[in-house]
């Protein structure tokens, strides 16, 4: 409709995920690699710093859950705060947000996620074997027995908050920083996939990595938020997190 002479016209609506803001922050590539850098030095670090206390004490239950959460969440932390130091805070830069929508649209690619890495990863057995075939993780509590606590910790962990955690770090700070190269969405989305399933250092499991990559990576791209992508890895997580549960509480064999 032609607006009459003299009044105003209404600005054009624009698709925020095909569109997004331009980035005005101060951090780019480097801060990732930063970022990756705590991730793999506090690793060792702790590692490191069980082993000294006891040889023996690295399959512990105390070890499996330090040395799974804790280096995560120290990188996790030094993202949020490079957002805050070099840029607008994590909400505005990491394009933080959990509506109905990113619930919908993560729940939607999280289902098909989980249906194809359940696909993916039943041919990735027979291909490699069911012990190559296995996470890290899974390793670590193959045969170890777990008080409740530490097992339900562990699930939620694998299940919520791991997700949350990588999803800030690999679909939030890392697709921040390449956003600002304006290579365009298609490019951000393939390399975030690429690195999220090379940086899990699982060399036989990276082509499984980016399948389970793939429907999380889309989450993002299609509603230019991080809540969606959030949403899909936490649902894609659910059985394998139930899986350690029930391993780690001795209910079912690895």
């Amino acid at each position: 409709m032609t607006p009459l002479p003299g009044e105003p016209t209404a600005a054009p609506i624009t698709d925020a995920a095909a569109s997004p803001p331009a980035r005005d922050h101060r951090w780019g590539f480097g801060a990732f690699l930063l970022v990756f850098a705590v991730f793999v030095l506090s690793a060792v670090l702790i590692g490191a710093l069980i082993g000294l206390a006891s040889p023996k004490s690295t399959d512990s239950v105390a070890a499996i859950l330090v040395g799974t959460m804790v280096p995560t969440m120290l990188a996790t932390a030094a993202a949020l705060l490079v957002t805050k130091l070099r840029g607008n805070g994590p909400k505005i830069d990491l394009r933080w947000s959990y509506n109905r929508e990113d619930l919908r649209v993560g729940l939607k690619f999280g289902l098909i996620g989980l249906v194809c890495t359940t696909v993916a990863a039943a041919i990735w057995t027979r291909v490699v074997g069911e012990d190559n075939a296995t996470s890290s993780l899974g390793r670590l509590v193959d045969n170890q027995a777990m008080p409740v606590a530490a097992a339900v910790l562990l699930f939620l962990y694998v299940w919520l908050i791991g997700p949350l955690l990588e999803e800030i770090i690999y679909r939030g700070l890392l697709w921040g920083a390449l956003e600002r190269l304006e290579w365009g969405r298609w490019v951000v989305f393939t390399l975030t996939t690429v690195i999220f399933a090379v940086s899990h250092l699982e060399p036989l499991r990276t082509s499984l990595l980016l399948v389970i990559g793939v429907p999380i990576g889309l989450a993002r791209l299609v509603t230019g938020r991080l809540g969606a992508s959030v949403v899909a890895h936490q649902v894609n997580n659910f059985l394998p997190a139930l899986a350690v549960l029930l391993i780690s509480l001795g209910v079912m064999q690895p």
